[in-house]
């Protein structure tokens, strides 16, 4: 079977455990993944199987339209994806992979996924940094980088922490746990957040 799973991003609620203790949660709705292509060492050069999720509505290219297809697929699926193979259970090409044949309760994952996007931000919002002080007739600069450094090398050295783009970026939560598994709604609770925005879409991979 797969190594992973793609679902899409829920709500987050809290759940008690069975000694009473109370827990946030992350709902993601895991929806059945079509295989649409097996690749195998001796043709591609590595084993993996490639599935494909969601739904949209316009064809991007010839390609996406021709697989899809080939497969007599009923809807255009969002994307493609593949994951490594981890058992002897291979399945064959249209068939759905569900949930609950890759993941239990009790397994801990990685979620990885595009974290929300904040847009141009200042430092203290982006670094965390401290306000410089009120008095000293400088009351428009207290939210202001300050000295970013000596004269030499006559450059911003890469790395410096200053204003930019904050967020939008691929970021990956260790060590959650499964709490439930749903088949009849294809929905997964795990503890703690993970990363994104309402309905976007997150891998989940065992670690």
């Amino acid at each position: 079977m797969i190594s992973g799973f793609i679902a899409k991003k829920g709500p987050m609620t809290s759940v008690f455990t069975e000694n009473g203790k109370r827990i946030g949660v992350s709902k993601l709705i895991a929806a059945p993944l079509t295989v649409t292509q097996i690749k195998t060492p001796q043709k591609d050069g590595y084993p993996a199987i490639q599935i494909a999720y969601g739904s949209r509505k316009k064809i991007t290219n010839k390609a996406v339209s021709s697989k899809i297809t080939k497969l007599k697929l009923d809807i255009t699926p969002k994307g493609f994806k593949e994951f490594e193979v981890v058992s002897d259970q291979i399945p064959e090409i249209g068939k759905e992979i569900a949930i609950d044949s890759v993941f239990s309760v009790g397994d801990t994952v990685k979620v990885t996924g595009v974290t929300k996007g904040h847009g141009f931000s200042g430092v203290i919002k982006r670094h965390g940094f401290h306000r410089q002080p009120v008095s000293g007739g400088q009351s428009d600069r207290v939210r202001a980088p300050g000295s970013i450094g000596a004269q030499t090398p006559g450059k911003v050295l890469k790395g410096k922490k200053m204003p930019g783009h904050f967020g939008n970026t691929q970021k990956s939560v260790l060590n959650l746990k499964i709490v439930s598994i749903n088949p009849e709604t294809s929905e997964i609770t795990l503890s703690g957040s993970v990363p994104g925005s309402y309905n976007s879409w997150v891998i989940i991979s065992k670690s």
